[in-house]
């Protein structure tokens, strides 16, 4: 299987969007208190720059 950079990217994005959902899960289950915010802040921000390596794809 050649990986070329649209798999690469997909991967990626795949990649960047489990990590954002358990970042943001462990913010609103694991820490009830203000850490909770900090992790659910960066599980967004995950989902962010997964969007722009989607946008990416086929364009680089």
């Amino acid at each position: 299987m050649g990986m070329n950079k649209n798999t690469v990217l997909a991967l990626a994005t795949f990649i960047m969007i489990i990590v954002g959902c358990a970042l943001i899960a462990l913010g609103a289950f694991r820490y009830d208190e203000i850490a909770g915010w900090g992790f659910a802040a960066v599980g967004i921000g995950f989902f962010a720059i997964a969007w722009v390596f989607n946008a990416l794809k086929g364009r680089v």
